[in-house]
């Protein structure tokens, strides 16, 4: 689809920390260490288990309850089972990705992050991780969904099928009045980038006043935004997508910005800087928004339209692979000799759960990376993001 149609991303914050995860570990068994699971004989330990729920909490487990630990327990260690076995199976069948094809996800990854080589790698540094780590996360990664890859390649999409979803959901294809955007965001509070962070008040009022000055001097916006927003849209230039006129005012922005961006503002002006809270950022954050694109009119879009066609095939497509990754997992859950020990454990021992205390190992560098940047979360192998399941609104 064209980039009008792409969904409204306002004041997305991931922070970097939410891209990393726990990497199963290949050394033997020490008697500090616990065998959670095996896959083919593969170990899964459980002070990797334990480390993914540190991770997923923010380092707040120990605030979990006896009962919350032992459920967190067994659903991290499922989906490494899960990851594990679809890994094995594409070594199995092949679809293991060149030492090309690592460096360039690995790239991609970095892209997404808006981070230079030097704040990535110290990243890298400061979590206690080394690049055969990250290289073998992405490897996995990358196998997983060439195996994924080989089987969606079989799908097909006719016309009458189409044609069929249109017309029971024609209400679904509106070019809704609204604006296009692009943004430069400060926040006065530490948001984690690296872009000179503004860290008080004063500090991104200077900032975006300084920025002001340079667009109006003739800047381009995107590298502006690349180089200066603490706002993770830096990594589009700013880009935030399309909205309504009603999202932008359930998000927060103020009725006079609004009449700027529906009023005497042209596509490719931009506005003063201003400041305002929103659900999303209660305390306030500085912008300065460029207006992209500018729709007046409600249009109902037909079958004929520019990109619906292949907006319908792309979203019944999704819906099928969603079902074809549920299936594969299956099938090679079937095939694979899995031993779940934390489970049987608890079996055992329904008393306890057959659980230990969360071992504080978790929460310290260990002797071998415990996690690593990868290209999509090790807890879903088979990744199915709601937002394809069926055609987006325009």
């Amino acid at each position: 689809m064209q980039r009008k149609h792409q969904r409204f991303m306002w004041l997305t914050a991931v922070a970097f920390s939410a891209l990393l995860v726990a990497a199963c570990s290949s050394e033997g068994e020490s008697p500090s260490n616990t065998v959670a699971a095996t896959v083919n004989g593969k170990k899964i330990m459980l002070q990797d288990v334990e480390r993914l729920i540190t991770q997923q909490t923010q380092g707040k487990q120990s605030q979990l309850s006896s009962l919350e630990l032992a459920q967190a327990r067994l659903q991290v260690l499922s989906s490494m089972i899960q990851r594990e076995v679809l890994f094995q199976r594409a070594e199995q069948e092949k679809l293991l990705p060149s030492e090309d094809e690592i460096t360039t996800g690995i790239n991609e990854q970095k892209s997404q992050t808006g981070m230079t080589d030097e704040e990535f790698a110290r990243q890298l540094k400061e979590q206690n991780l080394s690049m055969e780590a990250l290289r073998e996360e992405a490897k996995k990664d990358l196998a997983i969904k060439k195996l994924q890859d080989k089987y969606a390649g079989k799908i097909t999409v006719s016309d009458r099928e189409v044609e069929d979803y249109y017309n029971a959901n024609k209400q679904q294809f509106v070019n809704a009045r609204g604006v296009a955007l692009a943004m430069i965001a400060i926040d006065p509070a530490d948001n984690g980038l690296k872009n000179d962070d503004a860290k008080n008040e004063t500090d991104a009022k200077v900032k975006i006043d300084n920025i002001y000055q340079q667009l109006k001097g003739g800047a381009d916006f995107a590298s502006v935004a690349r180089a200066k927003s603490e706002d993770q849209s830096l990594a589009r230039g700013g880009d935030i997508g399309f909205a309504s006129e009603e999202e932008l005012k359930t998000t927060g922005f103020p009725p006079d910005v609004i009449s700027q961006l529906f009023g005497p503002m042209q596509a490719g002006s931009f506005t003063n800087p201003v400041k305002f809270s929103s659900p999303q950022y209660p305390g306030g954050r500085w912008y300065i928004f460029k207006l992209q694109e500018k729709r007046l009119q409600t249009e109902n879009l037909t079958l004929e339209s520019p990109g619906v066609r292949q907006q319908i095939a792309q979203a019944l497509t999704n819906q099928r692979k969603e079902i074809l990754n549920a299936a594969l997992l299956e099938v090679a859950q079937r095939d694979a000799k899995i031993v779940n020990n934390l489970a049987q454990n608890m079996l055992n021992s329904p008393g306890n759960l057959g659980l230990r205390p969360a071992s504080t190992d978790a929460t310290k560098p260990a002797g071998t990376p415990a996690a690593s940047p990868t290209l999509s979360p090790a807890a879903k192998p088979a990744s199915s993001p709601a937002s394809t399941a069926s055609p987006a609104k325009k």
